[in-house]
């Protein structure tokens, strides 16, 4: 098992970052303090302990919840690969039906963007789709 087998407990917001759920401790800090992290059902602080066992919920941007369960604990960084083995991840898999509906969102992005800003007239059949 990765990390130091002598540490009983590491900040949230710093296991979030070494666990590489988040690219960084300020960005986990962050979802903390937004409220988009839970620790055993309860909100958790960037200052709260984390320790082996623990049940952490995160609500990613897309309205996903992630959900994992601490197996190691580790207060600097590892490679990417041990850092995957400090945790269980127990989130149901994505539906197929909502994986096609997000790659169909990317593909319709995507050739929005190829195709450029609209246009004056393009702009104004969007501006009466809307109701404006």
């Amino acid at each position: 098992m990765p990390g130091d087998s002598a540490l009983t407990e590491v900040r949230l917001d710093i296991w979030l970052d070494v666990s590489c759920l988040f690219k960084t401790r300020s960005e986990a800090q962050r979802a903390c303090k937004g409220g988009k992290v839970d620790v055993n059902g309860q909100s958790g602080k960037a200052h709260r302990t984390v320790r082996m066992g623990d049940q952490i919920v995160i609500s990613r941007e897309s309205g996903r919840r992630q959900s994992v369960v601490v197996l190691g604990l580790a207060e600097k960084s590892i490679p990417r690969a041990d850092a995957r083995l400090l945790y269980e991840d127990r989130t149901p898999p994505t539906p197929p039906e909502e994986v096609a509906i997000r790659r169909a969102d990317r593909v319709f992005r995507a050739a929005q963007m190829a195709a450029g800003p609209p246009d004056k007239r393009q702009r104004r059949a969007i501006k009466k789709l809307r109701g404006y």
